[in-house]
């Protein structure tokens, strides 16, 4: 069969760059952390006081009070990203409803609401006094739903979760919906809102973030000697992804094509990536594969890049492995250092980061690098603390989660 091609019509985005798309993309030009102190909740007694938070968010700006008791912070962060990105496709013109999906990912769900109401019933008189929209609002379909019964799409609808790779696969699942004919088109993405005392304390317990309270905004230090773990985010990224016979007949704007889309495991830890990155090399050779791509057509690669000490070593091994000499020839970066680590969200909002890149031929810097460390190729090019302008065609965007999952898509700049 021919397969059809898709493209991207419509982003939207809140994260703790910026509440729209543009603030975002001008923080990460201009190099701007997210990282600050954390407010919300008192987190003096923990190991990690400071988060990369979504700045000055007031529900209410977006939602009436009966929506807000509802709606997870998760859930909101997924409604409003998602509400940019169908304004700004116009999808909603000359569209069959039931031809329209929504696979929207989260890591985790409802963290927040989950642990406020077990709190609330530990100090209680043991009497449960559970919230009747508990259940709803910490499963972690319930965005995928949410933003199905609110505009009224009919195709398929779920979640996807596989930590932090999972709107990779949420991306890369609507893409082949479409693909394949199934749907005409897609909203996808992830979000999450895992900055409270069980996510921090967790990640402290594992000794998975950072530390670094007496300079918060340079802790997330992606390929950096001195790194010592990533900074949690939250927030949510939505793309809409649309068949391109479709997308031309409604006289859509089209940022970029998604043109390949890379799956694999690395069946070897529950938390630490394979050493050589295996599961990572494999996920981008199967991109490049689908794509019809050599390793030498990449010209770009948003990396996972944690700004963690195994996986930060792991990631570019697998790029010199499957790229070889050309490896020297790509830019490559990592926005966590800016936003910092927005775990079910990360593949959404660093694809949206991807395809403005190559929008606008320019690839924003990874901050706060300091020290080469010896066990890196410093010869690879990250964008270290500057922008790098230049043309390019295909990129890369790698997100890895906990569990050995990884994901791996290919974008080229839009060609008719």
């Amino acid at each position: 069969m021919i397969l059809k091609r898709v493209v991207v019509t419509g982003l939207g985005t809140i994260t703790p760059l910026g509440k729209t798309v543009d603030e975002f993309w001008n923080s990460l030009l201009n190099g701007v952390s997210g990282a600050d102190m954390i407010t919300h909740f008192d987190a003096s007694k923990f190991k990690t006081r400071f988060a990369c938070e979504v700045k000055d968010y007031n529900p209410l700006d977006h939602f009436d009070r009966k929506e807000v008791r509802k709606l997870d912070p998760y859930a909101q962060f997924a409604l409003i990203a998602s509400k940019e990105a169908l304004e700004d496709s116009g999808l909603f013109n000359n569209v069959d409803p039931n031809r329209v999906g929504v696979i929207f990912a989260t890591g985790i769900g409802g963290f927040t609401t989950f642990l406020n109401e077990v709190v609330s019933f530990g100090n209680g008189d043991g009497v449960p006094r559970f919230n009747p929209f508990f259940i709803p609002k910490i499963i972690g379909d319930i965005a995928a739903g949410q933003i199905s019964i609110k505009y009224g799409f009919r195709g398929p609808n779920y979640a996807t979760t596989s930590a932090c790779a999972s709107a990779g696969h949420a991306i890369i699942d609507s893409f082949n919906y479409i693909r394949l004919g199934k749907a005409d088109a897609f909203i996808t993405g992830g979000s999450e809102a895992g900055i409270n005392p069980a996510g921090i304390g967790g990640f402290n317990a594992m000794h998975a973030i950072s530390t670094r309270n007496d300079d918060p905004k340079t802790a997330s230090r992606p390929f950096d000697k001195d790194r010592d773990g990533f900074v949690l985010g939250e927030g949510g990224g939505a793309v809409i992804l649309e068949e391109y016979e479709h997308a031309k007949k409604r006289g859509a704007k089209i940022y970029a094509e998604i043109i390949g889309g890379g799956s694999t495991g690395d069946a070897y830890h529950i938390t630490s990536p394979h050493p050589d990155g295996l599961g990572a090399m494999l996920a981008m050779e199967e991109a490049l594969r689908e794509a019809g791509l050599k390793p030498e057509d990449i010209d770009h690669i948003n990396t996972h890049g944690t700004s963690t000490p195994v996986g930060d070593v792991a990631e570019p091994k697998a790029i010199v492995n499957l790229f070889g000499d050309h490896a020297y020839k790509m830019v490559m970066n990592a926005t966590k250092s800016m936003h910092g680590h927005l775990l079910g969200a990360a593949a959404a909002v660093e694809l949206i980061a991807t395809i403005l890149s190559l929008r606008d031929s320019i690839v924003p810097p990874t901050i706060n690098h300091f020290t080469d460390d010896p066990d890196i190729d410093n010869q690879l090019n990250f964008a270290f603390n500057k922008p790098v302008k230049r043309n390019m065609d295909v990129a890369l965007s790698n997100s890895f989660g906990f569990g050995g999952h990884n994901t791996t898509i290919a974008i080229r700049k839009f060609k008719e």
